[in-house]
């Protein structure tokens, strides 16, 4: 019985709350959700009066909306007409939901079904926008048809299965895609050719799983070669130029260090406890660092198949700097820090092979050719 008292002035406030709320909305003109917060609260309070009252003129104000707003999308010229008139149509089948799920409001209220009117519309949406889609696609050109793939798409979420749809997607995607071919990268040296083909499986790798548009497909030339029937769009060519392994230059130098360090002295404190004194303790260090660098560039040049038009090109640059360095000390080695430690334990090693270093340049290249493809594409 408690209980009961304890959350009943929160029931009254839900009520008063919702009985405000639909005359509110029903003040405002907002009528279709003025019906459902009307309907709520016959739910709850099968006899408000305010809601018995009001609904009715709620619903029949909601339907003049909605009805008008059909009517007027009905008499336009607009090709995707029905579209707005299926959503006129929803709002009102909505309400109609609505109002049945109340016995009190549907005491008073005698809703419309606007289902087989809905369907209709839902039917007469699918065909317009394939109708749309089947003048797109006769035009025979690549735009053309990624739009009708598009018509062809809402269509089918419009109606599910809706005649042949399905089916002519499949066919105004294949119309509209493009083919990339990506060629085999030329260089002038065949000592790094194997790592320009990596480099080039790596590009055609990433282009496919990026995905960068629907409507382009990139191919491995060696692949695709000898296919006669594959008729590409593009040809994406690849060369590596000025390749570049510079001298191996050796830089000597000595670093003075220094640190202050806490050590037990010959004295003691009255505890008898040995007292700790600061001392400055220093070392000198003999370093040698080599330095390697390698620089090199990629120029490529995207051109149209069908006429040799030269689509995009630019150069893009790319360096690698080899470094190593090691030494030897003289002084106290309780001087050295971490990093000093780690120089004396380095060793004499020679450079990596011209292959090594190719292969890191080109991983800067790698970074901003796969940038610059995903941005051209992108606006395809």
């Amino acid at each position: 019985m408690n209980t009961y008292f304890r959350y009943l002035p929160v029931f009254l406030a839900v009520i008063l709350f919702s009985c405000k709320s639909g005359e509110k909305l029903f003040n405002k003109g907002r009528y279709g959700d003025a019906v459902e917060a009307f309907v709520k609260k016959l739910q709850r309070r099968p006899s408000d009066a305010t809601s018995l009252q009001l609904l009715p003129q709620a619903y029949n104000a909601a339907m003049e909306f909605h009805e008008g707003r059909a009517k007027q999308a009905i008499a336009s010229n607009n090709d995707l007409k029905w579209e707005a008139v299926r959503n006129e149509y929803n709002a009102m089948q909505r309400l109609y939901n609505v109002i049945r799920s109340s016995p009190a409001a549907s005491a008073i209220v005698k809703p419309k079904d606007y289902s087989t009117a809905l369907a209709s519309a839902l039917n007469n949406a699918a065909e317009a926008r394939y109708e749309r889609a089947l003048q797109l696609l006769e035009m025979g050109d690549k735009q053309s048809a990624r739009e009708a793939y598009d018509e062809f798409t809402a269509s089918l979420q419009l109606s599910a299965n809706y005649k042949n749809a399905a089916q002519l997607r499949d066919q105004a995607y294949q119309m509209g895609l493009i083919h990339v071919v990506i060629s085999e990268i030329a260089i002038s040296s065949s000592y790094f050719q194997f790592t320009a083909d990596q480099f080039r499986d790596a590009v055609v790798r990433q282009l496919e799983q990026r995905r960068i548009n629907n409507f382009v497909k990139f191919y491995d030339e060696r692949y695709v070669r000898n296919q006669k029937d594959f008729q590409p769009d593009q040809y994406l060519e690849m060369r590596f130029n000025d390749f570049v392994v510079g001298q191996t230059y050796v830089d000597r130098y000595q670093r003075e260090v220094s640190k202050v360090i806490s050590v037990p002295s010959n004295q003691k404190d009255s505890t008898g406890k040995v007292i700790n004194v600061d001392i400055t303790v220093k070392a000198t260090l003999f370093i040698t660092r080599k330095t390697l660098a390698s620089s090199g560039f990629l120029d490529y040049r995207i051109t149209d198949v069908t006429n040799n038009k030269l689509l995009r090109q630019d150069r893009l640059p790319g360096s690698y700097t080899w470094q190593n360095q090691f030494g030897t000390f003289r002084g106290d080695e309780r001087a050295l820090s971490n990093e000093d430690k780690r120089l004396i334990g380095g060793r004499d090693v020679p450079p990596p092979p011209p292959q090594d270093l190719f292969a890191e340049l080109t991983r800067p290249i790698y970074d901003r050719l796969a940038s610059d493809l995903q941005s051209f594409y992108s606006r395809y």
